[in-house]
């Protein structure tokens, strides 16, 4: 890289990451060397279901996957994509060239941003543990980089979906532009709200790995003193939490859906799963959620929860365009539990994702417990850094604000605040737990 392509790329991943500011830090698990696998390596696990949009009605997939939250792999649902042409790393960095794309944020919550060419050239050139990866929810709406939108068209199982009548000014983020390198991903995550999603990978390989709702969220998350300070990072993720899947002692009810995505395959992610995906080579993909018929339910009962200003905008704007729709909404005990997790700790999909915080209700839902208190902060068109959803980042802005619990014993201190962030305590345990952490010496990559 130049001079300047290293500059750019240096502050881009010093406001993305402002705790790695060690030398060496972004590469300090090796995973570059260490961690190989390829996609042949994953094909015997991958046992998922694949269908093809031309075999499969509209009614069928609902009967069958959407009503039932079955995750399915589709096929020839991109065959007419003018991104299947465009889409390549050397066409989208000539003409996308001087173009910002968001490849993260930083500590204020602000979009960490870079030029195409220079991240084009990183992308090439890294050898990072966790790289940089672009996951813009912005593109459509800038009048350049909204040229994207004219490359797809979404699959007619997804073109239903209500939260349009939003307005798109008003609905959360819903729909990403994702490119990176091998190595980067989507750390273990929910989607907010209820909402399902689609991933449609142009070019590249991804490995899925999903898990049903009811599985503990404490099963699938790193455990203290593991990957060192990449603990919500894909790669971090499958070289610490994957082996114990794989262990004979792991839960059979909670065994993972694992998923080789290949280009032109669209994954169909229904609404409460657990995912996380890892890059395994140069990707480009698409992906949006969203809110049907089927799923409005669950999507309109943790809305009001979490989003009431959003839900009462909403609300007014189906009786207008979806009076229908309206009953459904009327119909909901919103005192009845939906049976979905919502996972309050990461409602980011990805790591570079920005999905707000619109399923912060709790990671369980409780009819006890009232809908939590919303913490104002501004959405610009904005998963945070980890592929749909809450920053923890943002969430430390307003940490402060709330009183701190302490353990002395253990050195651990956590908010009362969404997202349970300690970056703003001031506490002395908050500083023995970052010192203790920044101690630990991280585990190579398996």
């Amino acid at each position: 890289m130049d001079r300047r392509t290293k500059s750019r790329v240096k502050e881009a991943k010093r406001r993305a990451r402002s705790e790695l500011h060690e030398k060496h830090a972004w590469r300090m698990m090796n995973c570059a060397n260490s961690f190989r696998v390829h996609p042949e390596d994953i094909e015997s696990r991958d046992v998922l279901e694949r269908i093809d949009i031309n075999q499969v009605s509209e009614k069928e997939f609902i009967d069958v996957y959407e009503k039932n939250y079955r995750p399915v792999v589709i096929r020839n649902a991109q065959t007419t994509w003018v991104a299947n042409d465009k889409w390549t790393v050397e066409r989208l960095e000539k003409k996308y060239r001087n173009q910002s794309f968001k490849c993260g944020e930083d500590d204020k919550g602000n979009s960490v941003r870079l030029k195409m060419k220079y991240f084009v050239t990183y992308m090439k050139h890294n050898s990072d543990d966790s790289p940089l990866y672009i996951f813009d929810s912005n593109f459509g709406e800038h009048p350049k980089r909204n040229k994207l939108l004219l490359d797809y068209s979404i699959p007619k199982y997804f073109r239903d979906d209500l939260f349009q009548y939003a307005t798109e000014r008003k609905r959360p983020p819903y729909r990403w532009f994702v490119m990176g390198p091998a190595r980067s991903g989507t750390g273990i995550h929910i989607d907010p709200l209820g909402t399902s999603a689609w991933n449609a990978l142009v070019k590249g390989h991804k490995w899925w790995c999903l898990f049903p709702t009811s599985c503990p969220k404490h099963l699938l998350k790193l455990r203290p003193g593991e990957g060192w300070k990449n603990q919500d990072e894909a790669i971090t993720w499958f070289s610490y939490v994957y082996p114990r899947v794989q262990d004979p002692s792991w839960p059979k009810e909670f065994k993972p859906i694992e998923i080789l995505q290949r280009p032109g395959e669209t994954v169909f992610v229904p609404g409460g799963w657990w995912h996380v995906v890892l890059n395994l080579d140069n990707t480009i993909a698409v992906t949006q959620n969203f809110c049907s018929v089927t799923n409005f339910p669950v999507v309109w009962h943790k809305t009001v929860r979490g989003r009431p200003k959003l839900s009462k905008l909403w609300y007014n704007r189906l009786k207008m365009h979806k009076p229908e729709v309206v009953g459904i909404a009327d119909s909901v005990d919103l005192k009845k539990p939906t049976m979905l997790t919502s996972d309050s700790s990461s409602c980011s999909s990805s790591s570079s994702s920005d999905y707000s915080c619109s399923s912060c209700d709790s990671s369980s839902d409780s009819s006890a417990s009232p809908p939590p208190k919303r913490i104002k902060r501004e959405i610009s068109g904005s998963p945070g850094r980890n592929e749909k959803k809450f920053s923890m980042k943002s969430a430390a802005r307003s940490c402060s604000l709330s009183p701190c619990q302490c353990n002395a014993s253990s050195h651990s201190c956590h908010c009362n605040s969404p997202g349970h962030c300690r970056r703003s305590c001031s506490c002395s345990c908050s500083a023995q737990s970052r010192d203790n952490s920044a101690s630990n010496t991280p585990k190579k990559c398996r």
